[in-house]
C-alpha cells in the first residue's frame, strides 16, 4: 500500500463543519486524515488537514502563530457569542470606533480568557457544548492566551472589523464579549475568516472543488514546521530506524529527521544520544 504523508492548506467554506470536509478529504485521497484547529461551521478559512502519518507532527505544531479576519456585531447578545445562536437581547449601547479602539490594549499580550459555554471543550469528559445544549450548567475555567496583534479595521453601523494575530487555543467569540464587556455592552461574532495558522497561509489554500486533483495540493510533512536537521546514511540510519540510540554532540532539542536523504521524522537528542522519536515515513 503506498505511504502517503503531507497536508492539504483547506480554504473550509463556511456552512459545514470542520469533521466534514475533513471527511471529504479522506474521500478524495482514500487516506486516513486529521485536521488542526477547529474552524466553527458558520467560520471559514484555513483548515490544515493531515494525510497519513503526518498526524503525528500536530503536537509539534500546536503553539503556531494563528491570523483572523473578524467582524463583530454591537449591541447584541446570543448563547452561543455568535450570530448563529439563540438571541437573548438586542438593541443595546454600540460603541464608536474610537471608543473600541481605545480599550485594544488591554486585549494585546497575554490574557486570561473564559472559552464559551457553547464549544468543544472536555467538562469531565463531555464537550460543553452537548451540556450547553441540554440547558445544563457549564462549568468552563478561563486560560491564559496570547493575543500578538489585534487592530481594528474598519465598520460600519453596528459591525466593526477586527484583524487579529494570536496563539493557540483562543476564542475570537469570547474576544468579542470581553471587548464588548468593557465597553459596558454585548456583541456577538457576525463571521470569521482565518488566514494563517502556523506556515499554512489563506493565499496558497485550495477549496473543496480542488480535491479531485488533491496530489497536486499536497505539502510535504517536513515543510511545514521550522527546525534544523540531521540527515544520516548507511549503519546510522539502520540503526535509528531499529529504535536504537546514536551518539551525538547535538544539543538538547528536536531535530528534523534524514534517513538515505528521505525524511524519517522527528528525532529527539538529550545532549548526548540521538533517537528517532516519530516515524513519518515508512
Amino acid at each position: 500500500m503506498e505511504n502517503i504523508s503531507g497536508f492539504i492548506n483547506l480554504n473550509k467554506p463556511s456552512g459545514i463543519s470542520s469533521a466534514a470536509a475533513v471527511s471529504k478529504v479522506r474521500r478524495a485521497a482514500g487516506v486516513p486524515c486529521g485536521h488542526m484547529g477547529t474552524l466553527d461551521p458558520m467560520a471559514s478559512g484555513v483548515l490544515p488537514v493531515a494525510l497519513g502519518n503526518a498526524a503525528r507532527l500536530f503536537g509539534y505544531l500546536l503553539e503556531k502563530e494563528k491570523a483572523y479576519r473578524a467582524v463583530f456585531r454591537f449591541g447584541e447578545e446570543t448563547d452561543t457569542l455568535d450570530v448563529t445562536g439563540k438571541l437573548l437581547r438586542e438593541g443595546l449601547y454600540v460603541p464608536s470606533a474610537e471608543e473600541i479602539a481605545a480599550v485594544l490594549p488591554e486585549f494585546t499580550g497575554e490574557i486570561d480568557q473564559l472559552p464559551p459555554a457553547f464549544s468543544a471543550k472536555n467538562v469531565n469528559g463531555v464537550r460543553a457544548y452537548r451540556l450547553a445544549r441540554q440547558g445544563q450548567p457549564v462549568a468552563l475555567e478561563s486560560r491564559r492566551v496570547k493575543i500578538n496583534e489585534l487592530t481594528l479595521s474598519g465598520g460600519a453601523g453596528n459591525e466593526y472589523t477586527f484583524f487579529i494575530r494570536c496563539g493557540g487555543g483562543t476564542y475570537i467569540r469570547s474576544l468579542a464579549r470581553d471587548i464588548a464587556a468593557r465597553l459596558c455592552t454585548s456583541a456577538v461574532m457576525a463571521s470569521l475568516v482565518r488566514e494563517k495558522s502556523g506556515a499554512f497561509a489563506l493565499e496558497d489554500a485550495v477549496g473543496l472543488d480542488d480535491l479531485s486533483d488533491w496530489r497536486a495540493h499536497l505539502v510535504p510533512p517536513d515543510a511545514v514546521f521550522e527546525m534544523p536537521s540531521l540527515d544520516f546514511d548507511g549503519k546510522d540510519a539502520w540503526r535509528l530506524r531499529n529504535g536504537q540510540a546514536l551518539a551525538c554532540a547535538e544539543k538538547a532539542g528536536s531535530y528534523k529527521l534524514y534517513l538515505d536523504d528521505e525524511f524519517y521524522g522527528i528525532a529527539e537528542s538529550d545532549g548526548a544520544l540521538l533517537r528517532a522519536k516519530v516515524k513519518i515515513c515508512a
